[in-house]
């Protein structure tokens, strides 16, 4: 009887960690990835799914360590980096799981509600230096910005500042949620976040990237419709050797029920 308890314990482990996954990376889909396992593993009960952050560039090291069975990312996996995954003939698939609004944040005691592209470009390039500059007050701006190893802040000095470097006098937050409670607690400060972390504490400003003949604010109708020029797609890297493993909770998040979680949690579904 002691055999067969042992045997059938030794059974179930191997099934456990067979089934384990780990996902890890990109900021900006923690929480999504957080509360799509979570229903996930309420359905399927032998399931065991691990979401860690640290950035995109972090998680996309981990899938070239294999120390990680996913990558999460909020910008493309870049040409050397793909190299290094596919190195030694392993091939790597990439999904759109969903999108999500860049949205600019400021403290609510602001009187500034609209930047331009180019205003955008001048404060975290270190041109612009006061609020009074674009139509604030008499105070220093305080800018706030993700660290280099974020997919949030390659994306940003893409599309936002065409390029430029960011001044030496941007802050660089370890994680999204710090530069809302930084925002939140500074009144001359400027920061960009997901949208799905915008709250009360902080106020979200209209954009434009037609040298200011639109502003748009960042919401999920205006990133549907394609009003809000800051939508960027959100990214599960994984190795294909490991899809048997990978595919069903990634299929799942691609579900109708899945994408209803997406929409829920304050991100933009595919559908």
């Amino acid at each position: 009887m002691k055999k067969i308890i042992l045997a059938i314990a030794f059974v179930s482990a191997v099934f456990n960690a067979a089934t384990a996954q780990k996902i890890k990376g990109s900021d900006t889909v923690l929480p999504l990835a957080q509360k799509e396992a979570e229903v996930y593993m309420k359905k399927n009960k032998a399931a065991r799914i691990t979401v860690t952050g640290g950035g995109s560039g972090v998680g996309i090291s981990s899938l070239i360590d294999n120390t990680t069975d996913v990558a999460m990312s909020s910008r493309k996996m870049k040409l050397s980096e793909k190299m290094k995954v596919n190195d030694g003939g392993v091939s790597s698939a990439e999904v759109v799981i969903a999108y999500d609004a860049l949205a600019v944040i400021v403290n609510p005691a602001n009187k500034v509600s609209q930047l331009t592209r180019e205003q955008l470009e001048g404060i975290y390039t270190g041109k612009i230096k006061n609020w009074n500059q674009v139509g604030g007050e008499n105070t220093p701006i305080v800018v706030y910005g993700r660290e280099s190893s974020s997919g949030t802040f390659d994306f940003f000095k893409e599309h936002v500042l065409n390029n430029k470097n960011y001044a030496a006098s941007v802050m660089s937050m370890p994680a999204t949620g710090a530069i809302v409670q930084s925002v939140s607690q500074t009144k001359g400060a400027i920061g960009y976040v997901g949208l799905a972390y915008v709250e009360n504490n902080v106020k979200a400003l209209s954009v434009s990237f037609n040298k200011g003949k639109n502003f748009v604010a960042p919401s999920i109708a205006t990133a549907k419709n394609k009003t809000y020029p800051i939508v960027r797609p959100l990214y599960f890297y994984y190795l294909t050797s490991a899809s048997k493993m990978v595919k069903p909770f990634v299929d799942f998040i691609l579900s109708s029920e899945g994408q209803t979680i997406v929409a829920k949690e304050g991100f933009v579904s595919l559908n």
